[in-house]
């Protein structure tokens, strides 16, 4: 469906058109019109697939027509929660954008910095907020935030939102609002805990459910390496340095052990730097901005983190640790492949991680590439053992993108 063709009003339209915007994703297809009619609703949708614009753009067509052009302190009439200060000012964006030719405002409110400027801007009136739930709760609880008047609660990232421990703030939040509002709930994976708590707080939605979770983008050519754990280190600088890879990004599982992938990285004369829940917030945006303007070529990041990045054309990802949570995979590869672009996703699987790597192949169900020539395999029981070696002392990785040799699959019959 074309976005000329839903019911939008001209100031959006051509907002939309000067995006590049011109065919609305399945997310936003579907989602839209649901929203303009006034329901709540429940979006699965995992990351890339355009979801903020699915609830961004009808909330501004809603609120544009019937916010006046009064310059008096405007109540605030929309409100978007999100886990971190990245997706967050994410979100705040695309509402600018989208709505660049329409009389709306909007704030974008985080901790970590002065609450002045934005507590100045409260005075003043907006019409649309979007949050990070503790920073919220704080300037409410001083006094600077009135949400009597809500018309549309987003509660976006919710799976994300009750991973670091926010089920609290948000019920809290709620709270505050009025019942006849319209509740918008939108997550990458829908557990039991997400859904009671749909249940908690909406009426009567509608659910939409697009690229299921078990889907990996078509495009994301995808490679799994089984390494020594003790030498993924090595791995890692041998594939960037062997295959000139840039504008990488890294998942760690723990923070630590994103920091120890980054120092390793520095003595080899690679600009790397790590994003995580332990950095300041200003330090994590400063390193984010780096990362865009290719200032630094390997970001290193955790899950959670990882969340606020949105980038179209990232050409690599790189599992140095892979998620216990079969999902999450999906998730992290998806940063990739984006926008219609290709990318390569890679995951390093040592001995330990072998049930992690039997359960996500069990999910996506995809043919995955083995590539078994390189200096670091497992050393007990590997895949390689079961085949006479290769030589390919004067060959990268890279060479190998389309073999798939019948040790390969012979290898993925025993270990997948």
């Amino acid at each position: 469906m074309l976005f000329e063709d839903l019911s939008l009003s001209k100031s959006i339209q051509k907002a939309v058109f000067e995006e590049g915007y011109m065919e609305a994703t399945p997310i936003q297809e579907q989602s839209i019109p649901i929203v303009l009619a006034g329901r709540d609703l429940i979006g699965c949708a995992q990351t890339g697939t355009g979801k903020t614009a699915a609830f961004a753009i009808p909330i501004i067509h809603q609120l544009h027509r019937i916010v006046g052009s009064s310059k008096r302190a405007k109540p605030i009439r929309a409100l978007v929660i999100t886990p971190t200060r990245e997706l967050a000012v994410q979100i705040g964006q695309n509402f600018d954008r989208y709505g660049k030719y329409t009389n709306l405002t909007q704030l974008t409110i985080f901790g970590g910095v002065s609450q002045i400027p934005q507590v100045d801007v409260l005075r003043k009136g907006v019409d649309i907020l979007v949050a990070t739930p503790g920073r919220l709760l704080d300037l409410h609880k001083q006094g600077f935030i009135d949400l009597d008047h809500l018309h549309t609660l987003v509660l976006d990232e919710a799976d994300q939102m009750l991973d670091m421990g926010f089920v609290n703030d948000v019920k809290k939040i709620v709270k505050l609002t009025p019942n006849n509002r319209q509740t918008l709930l939108f997550s990458a994976t829908m557990p039991i805990a997400i859904r009671e708590l749909a249940e908690m707080f909406l009426k009567d939605p509608a659910t939409v459910s697009v690229s299921p979770v078990s889907s990996t983008a078509e495009k994301v050519e995808q490679r799994v390496y089984f390494v020594d754990k003790t030498e993924k280190r090595n791995l890692l600088y041998h594939l960037i340095r062997n295959e000139k890879l840039a504008d990488v990004l890294v998942f760690s599982r723990t923070k630590h052990g994103a920091d120890n992938v980054v120092k390793a990285l520095r003595k080899h004369g690679v600009a790397a730097e790590a994003i995580h829940g332990d950095k300041s917030q200003n330090a994590r945006q400063r390193v984010l901005d780096a990362f865009k303007k290719k200032e630094v070529g390997v970001l290193v990041a955790t899950d959670i983190a990882a969340r606020g990045i949105d980038i179209d054309q990232l050409p690599f990802v790189i599992n140095f640790d892979l998620p216990n949570i079969p999902e999450t995979y999906v998730h992290r590869i998806g940063r990739t492949g984006r926008a219609g672009n290709g990318g390569i996703a890679i995951s390093f699987c040592s001995k330990d991680e072998e049930p992690y790597w039997k359960d996500i192949m069990k999910l996506i169900k995809v043919d995955v590439q083995t590539i078994t020539d390189h200096p670091y395999p497992w050393h007990e029981g590997s895949p390689t053992e079961a085949a006479a070696p290769v030589n390919n002392s004067n060959r990268s990785d890279g060479a190998h993108k389309s073999r798939k040799s019948t040790q390969s699959k012979q290898n993925k019959k025993r270990w997948y």
